[in-house]
């Protein structure tokens, strides 16, 4: 009880010798520290910690700088989580390729928070084959001219031997982990042409293809792998004979999702997320086409996005359109059409990160965790795409590869369930930032600028004083008030 009192006493102390400061703004303690995280363009500096910087109490500008003001009270989307895909060619690499010392490390580099660790806490696994992958398979291949609409002989044997056990590791190191399944094609006899790659998935099949679906997610919870999120197809716009695709027109996902997927999942008492679309910002008319039925769009959770046309804006339009449903960003990928490393980190942290989140999206994920030193294994798709991490299946050297350190500035300080909040918003490159309020009460700030910028941050009458150095990415993080 006498503590109690003491600190009420403290609390109206505080309040009378200073009115003009209100009881939220005690909450933040003068000279708050703040830890600072700096990778730089050329590579000297690669997610490594600086030297604290600490809040003081708030006074006028420095002329000259720019000023970015926090509000922890003004909340927005909430955070799914931050991540990459395992395809079979990642899983690969990092079960067969790697020695068991260097997959330990890899692991724990990628999943956890420890050493230099950045916690990634989503994972997007591909349903069957994708244009990563050592074989063409579905989980129910058959003959040419056989059917099976009862799923008789569907079976991830195929994935229990190297692509379940990666996942698992992975879970054991972040129990927190979520697992999204996106399908590049439906078994072959279900489709137009009879083939895994290209064609259409046929109307009669529609019912068998959510049954298949919800099938695996059922086979990959029994191998303790939950399913948190699902998109309908990959790519549905996207169709090649080179590798496993299949074209699904969006009044066709309409009706696939309205009438088979959705009520399957439902049946099946399964919690799992349906997110539609799963392809380009350019191709935006394609979901807001799915979500014109009020009867489709009811099983409908959130759209996802890919980065290979069109401008992050798009996400605002679908986001104004329907602001009840989720915007997942879910693939993008470097490679060797993009070399320089530092115009790779602006870009990424531009758009996939600071653009991303500023237009609702809710998570950022990758392409592939783990190629090796050409790219591959490649199943006749992209050829000179990058990893996260790259492995030399010759030497074992291991290169940690630009998109690590951007997924480490967000998935190292940014926790799932964490609200994006408002701060002031500088365009043109030049101090462009995102914050967060994660459900600790801790607070994150991520900025870039292309050229040296001074920026003064301020929130609860505190401020501390920073110059961004050209083309770097830094994230700075302290401790504030509760979330909840």
């Amino acid at each position: 009880m006498r503590r109690f009192f003491a600190l009420i006493a403290s609390v109206l102390l505080l309040c009378f010798a200073n009115p003009n400061r209100s009881l939220m703004q005690n909450a933040a303690p003068e000279s708050t520290p703040v830890s600072v995280w700096l990778t730089l363009p050329d590579r000297s500096q690669l997610l490594q910690q600086q030297a604290d910087v600490t809040f003081v109490p708030q006074t006028d500008p420095v002329e000259g700088t720019r000023v970015i003001a926090i509000d922890s009270d003004t909340r927005y989307q909430q955070m799914e989580g931050f991540g990459a895909a395992m395809t079979d060619s990642s899983a690969w690499n990092i079960m067969h390729i790697m020695s068991s010392r260097q997959r330990e490390q890899v692991m724990r580099d990628l999943f956890t928070r420890e050493g230099a660790g950045i916690g990634l806490s989503y994972v997007r696994i591909p349903i069957g084959a994708s244009d990563f992958s050592l074989h063409n398979i579905s989980y129910n291949d058959l003959p040419p001219g056989e059917t099976d609409p009862n799923l008789d002989q569907f079976s991830i044997n195929y994935d229990e031997a190297y692509i379940i056990p990666a996942l698992l590791q992975a879970q054991a190191l972040n129990p927190q982990l979520r697992f999204m399944g996106s399908p590049w094609s439906a078994p072959g006899w279900m489709k137009q042409g009879g083939t895994l790659k290209g064609g259409a998935l046929l109307p009669e099949y529609y019912q068998a293809f959510a049954d298949y679906l919800v099938r695996w997610i059922q086979a990959y919870v029994e191998h303790g792998v939950g399913i948190d999120a699902l998109t309908p197809q990959n790519e549905p716009l996207y169709q090649t004979g080179n590798y496993p695709t299949m074209g699904m027109a969006a009044e066709a996902q309409q009706t696939f999702v309205r009438d088979h997927l959705g009520p399957a999942l439902e049946a099946a008492d399964l919690d799992t997320q349906l997110i539609i679309f799963d392809h380009n910002w350019d191709l935006a008319d394609y979901p807001l086409t799915v979500l014109a039925d009020p009867a489709a769009a009811a099983y409908v959770d959130g759209i996802a996005f890919h980065c290979y046309g069109g401008n992050v804006s798009v996400q605002s339009t679908v986001h104004a359109a329907h602001p009840d449903k989720g915007i997942w960003f879910t693939e993008c990928s470097g490679g060797d059409w993009a070399t320089n490393f530092g115009d790779n980190l602006s870009w990424n942290m531009r758009n996939l990160v600071i653009g991303n989140f500023r237009n609702w999206g809710n998570s950022v994920m990758l392409w592939n965790l783990v190629l090796d030193q050409d790219a591959g294994p490649q199943n006749s798709g992209c050829g000179d795409c990058r990893g996260v991490i790259t492995v030399d299946s010759v030497s074992g050297e291991l290169t940690y590869n630009e998109e690590y350190y951007v997924l480490g500035h967000v998935s190292r300080f940014v926790d799932p369930g964490a609200y994006r909040i408002d701060s002031t918003e500088f365009r043109m490159g030049v101090a462009e930032n995102v914050a967060f309020l994660n459900p600790d009460g801790s607070l994150v700030l991520i900025a870039h600028s292309v050229i040296d910028a001074p920026i003064t941050v301020t929130w609860q009458g505190q401020q501390f004083e920073y110059l961004l150095p050209a083309g770097a990415l830094v994230t700075f993080k302290w401790v504030g008030t509760s979330a909840s």
